[in-house]
């Protein structure tokens, strides 16, 4: 619950802050809105089906059951972890169950979902209408995220083919990523006037939310091993180091390149640490 909590930070109010103070004025509110939108919409839609989508039983080598995850003898049962599910003793199946309920395993993947997400609104801000992003966020996460949870962390196809993703680097950073990418060559450029001059509204609120960010990745990459043991320590001391390691050489290049340092490349640095450790923290 603890590192639920500080990945759930990460996006509210951490990327909201991010966003709206990294954009011009204008789109401040509209960038700020489209975060706190997904945050809520996600979690509406992960408890009613796409949860168990993504977790529960198998529908297709790709996907799960779709099914509420809402029932209280569902959320008070003993949680367990899919992904650790093989053949044992008399061929029987065995799964890893970790000491606690399946509510707090609901919760803590509806982090990851979420801040998914809010990580691709950072590809479309300033050029999406909020009502196509209302409608896109449901969309996207049932046709999409619970795709590639299930493929790798539900036991999917991908799991079986000796897939590892410690916590998220192809489940959330390289779909989000694409995903982003694909929707910024839909929806189009900016205007040519937007494109030429873009300084960020507000510096230090965008050094607050980048701040929230990083310090929320401690939960990020150190809650995925589903436990508080060696693996989530050693993948919080990873996170960090490689995110100032990130920063730091950002930051040179941009004095060798430019002749000066710049706190946006500074930031952009650190974010990327942060993403490129996580499929191997642990």
């Amino acid at each position: 619950m603890t590192a639920s909590t500080l990945v759930g930070i990460q996006s509210m109010p951490g990327l909201v802050i991010l966003y709206a103070s990294i954009v011009k004025k204008k789109w401040a509110v509209n960038s700020a809105f489209m975060a706190l939108y997904a945050f809520a919409a996600v979690l509406i839609c992960w408890v009613l089906l796409c949860y168990r989508m993504a977790f529960g039983d198998e529908l297709l080598p790709f996907w799960g059951k779709g099914a509420p995850a809402l029932g209280q003898q569902y959320l008070r049962g003993r949680a367990k972890v899919p992904e650790s599910k093989h053949r044992g003793y008399n061929d029987v199946d065995d799964i890893t169950e970790p000491l606690y309920p399946m509510a707090t395993l609901v919760y803590f993947q509806f982090t990851f979902a979420a801040i998914t997400l809010i990580l691709l609104a950072g590809s479309v801000l300033g050029r999406m209408n909020i009502r196509a992003w209302m409608a896109f966020v449901p969309l996207w996460l049932i046709f999409s995220y619970t795709v590639g949870a299930f493929s790798l962390w539900g036991g999917g196809f991908l799991y079986h083919w000796g897939v590892i993703d410690y916590s998220g680097g192809y489940v959330i950073h390289l779909s989000s990523g694409i995903a982003g990418l694909t929707a910024a060559y839909w929806v189009g450029p900016r205007l040519k006037c937007d494109r030429e001059r873009f300084p960020p509204n507000n510096v230090l609120l965008m050094l607050a939310g980048a701040g929230l960010l990083w310090m929320g990745w401690s939960g990020f990459n150190g809650g995925a091993p589903y436990a508080a043991n060696i693996d989530s320590s050693i993948a919080v001391l990873n996170t960090n180091v490689c995110a100032a390691t990130s920063l730091l050489v950002w930051t040179s290049l941009d004095v060798v390149f430019f002749g000066k340092p710049s706190v946006v490349g500074a930031v952009q640095g650190m974010m990327t640490g942060l993403a490129c450790i996580t499929p191997g923290a642990g």
